[in-house]
């Protein structure tokens, strides 16, 4: 590999006057620092102090730690972004799914072009403002259980104040979220993640620092996970990058005294095509159910048979700390990681088939048309299967680690933000990258 090409001061300067760049880039980050400070705005009427002390004790669960990680604390401070971009998320996921199992809503996204994708937008948005809703109020509800809310009852001002201001939070942030995907630079829900992870970093230190002091044992084992979590973040970039390469023949074309075309190409597939979404919605996904159980937990429900199944699924099989969650999360990635693979405009084996016999391209030793298309399929099932693999065995490594090495307060910085912060890294990197290309930047960018 050559070496990389250290800039002058002028190529910087050049660089960062790039037409447009400049723009997305400080759009972008005072996107980013207006999410931030909405996360320290506290909901009124909420004793903050109290839910902190139960979130730092684990008397809450692994689940409230987990939802207050992908915040950046919000939740943990009440603020009126509580609910981060979770709601959003989980719309968008559920979309996605029915628009694949439901014509009427494959019919928006394949076939009707900009105004297609313009109402599958509105339904999502909408579904956003239900799940909102809805979670604000479990949320709200948890709180007067504890009795950090000063309600008397749930139609009380406080409550449907807070319920509201948190409904509307989330709806802002996914309006900022729309707007960094159109403005600025990534996307923008993935980017409001890999900011909530970030800012909890030096919290989840802090913790594992209290915990290790004094203890020789104990720092040996924190060395060793943190190890294991470097040599993930190396796997990680390496199955992000990876892709396998079909070589193109191009067809030969004379025009007057001149031939055209005959060059050798080739077409890329990423072993992980989905990038950082399929472990986005599987964690998503898994903190759906998560949420219902905690509603019905939180409701006054006798003894018996449905109050053992609430709590055998709460404590058990949705525990982000149980083996079963693990299973669970990994075959979700899996599955995602397929379907994702399947919806993408350039992972679909009969349109290339179709593109390549009508510019007379072919790959070498199949027949253009439909043994095109069952070679492509058959290459597409193989790297999607093995990068799905990859992705979900990575996701497993750091839980284990901690598991192994008993450092808990690293749980929070494992296996799911580790991939999601190196996978929003990487995109961020490479849509800069592809700006700069675009700018005529290729001989600062060579490696």
């Amino acid at each position: 590999m050559a070496k990389m090409k250290v800039p002058t001061p002028d190529e910087l300067m050049g660089m960062w006057q790039v037409s447009g760049l400049k723009e997305k880039l400080i759009f972008t980050f005072l996107a980013i620092a207006l999410f931030r400070f909405g996360s320290h705005i506290a909901l009124s009427g909420i004793n903050s102090e109290m839910f902190q002390q139960i979130l730092q004790s684990g008397a809450g669960g692994n689940i409230i730690g987990f939802l207050d990680l992908f915040s950046g604390g919000a939740l943990g401070r009440v603020s009126i972004f509580a609910l981060g971009i979770g709601p959003y998320i989980t719309a968008s996921i559920i979309m996605q799914l029915l628009a694949a199992a439901i014509p009427a809503l494959e019919k928006l996204q394949k076939e009707e072009g900009e105004e297609g994708r313009r109402k599958l937008s509105q339904y999502t948005r909408r579904f956003t403002v239900g799940l909102a809703l809805f979670q604000s109020f479990v949320l709200m509800t948890y709180l007067k259980r504890i009795n950090a809310l000063a309600a008397d009852g749930f139609m009380s001002l406080t409550f449907i104040g807070a319920v509201v201001t948190l409904t509307a939070g989330a709806v802002f942030i996914m309006w900022l979220a729309e707007l960094i995907t159109e403005r600025g630079i990534g996307n923008g829900g993935s980017i409001l993640i890999f900011v909530g992870i970030i800012a909890g970093i030096p919290f989840y230190a802090q913790r594992t620092g209290a915990l290790v002091a004094g203890q020789a044992g104990m720092q040996l084992a924190l060395l060793l996970l943190l190890v294991i979590f470097f040599a993930t973040i190396v796997m990680i970039v390496i199955m992000q990058e990876a892709m396998r390469k079909v070589i193109i023949v191009n067809a030969r074309r004379q025009v007057g005294n001149k031939v055209y075309g005959g060059v050798n190409t080739h077409i890329p597939f990423k072993l992980n095509p989905g990038g950082v979404m399929p472990i986005i919605f599987a964690v998503a996904i898994l903190l759906f159910p998560t949420t219902i159980l905690s509603v019905a937990g939180q409701a006054n429900i006798p003894p018996g048979i449905f109050k053992d199944i609430i709590t055998f699924l709460s404590n058990t099989v949705f525990d982000p700390g149980g083996l079963t969650y693990y299973l669970l999360y990994f075959v979700l990635i899996v599955a995602l990681t397929f379907f994702y693979a399947s919806i993408m405009p350039n992972m679909q084996p009969k349109e290339i088939a179709q593109n390549l016999k009508k510019y007379g391209s072919s790959i070498p030793g199949i027949k253009p048309g439909k043994p095109t298309a069952d070679a492509l399929d058959k290459i597409l099932t193989r790297t999607t299967f093995i990068g799905a693999l990859g992705l979900g065995l990575i996701a497993l490594i750091p839980g284990l680690a901690t598991s192994l090495t008993k450092i808990t307060p690293l749980q929070g910085i494992g296996a799911t933000a580790l991939i999601i912060m190196v996978g929003v890294a990487l995109d961020f990197i490479n849509q800069i990258k592809t700006h700069l290309l675009a700018r005529q930047y290729e001989g600062f960018l060579k490696q």
